[in-house]
């Protein structure tokens, strides 16, 4: 009897990459006041971390898992938070809904 299973892919069939860690590292390198925010897995995707900046603006791509988000936050300094606990900052609202409008 196994004490743990394997995680497999979610239905996107694909974890982080090199690519996705280069880009949050540029986004965090290229804007002020950066913050993580941890999603969980879903059956649609893995575990994704979300980069908000001061102003709102955000990217988000995969991550392994929990674990390697907060190491990477670790790693560059940068607050990083669970959303299922703190939610999505209004900044983040606000910038959707200032981007919404100027294409509309």
């Amino acid at each position: 009897m196994a004490w743990f299973r394997r995680r497999r892919p979610a239905a996107g069939g694909r974890t982080a990459s090199r690519e996705d860690l280069a880009h949050l590292e540029e986004f965090v390198r290229s804007r002020r006041g950066v913050e993580g925010f941890i999603e969980p897995r879903t059956t649609v995707t893995e575990t994704t971390l979300l980069l908000i900046a001061h102003d709102g603006e955000w990217t988000r791509r995969r991550m392994e898992s929990p674990q390697a988000a907060r190491q990477f936050a670790h790693r560059l300094s940068m607050p990083i938070y669970d959303v299922a606990l703190v939610g999505y900052p209004q900044r983040m609202r606000d910038y959707n809904a200032r981007n919404k409008r100027s294409t509309t």
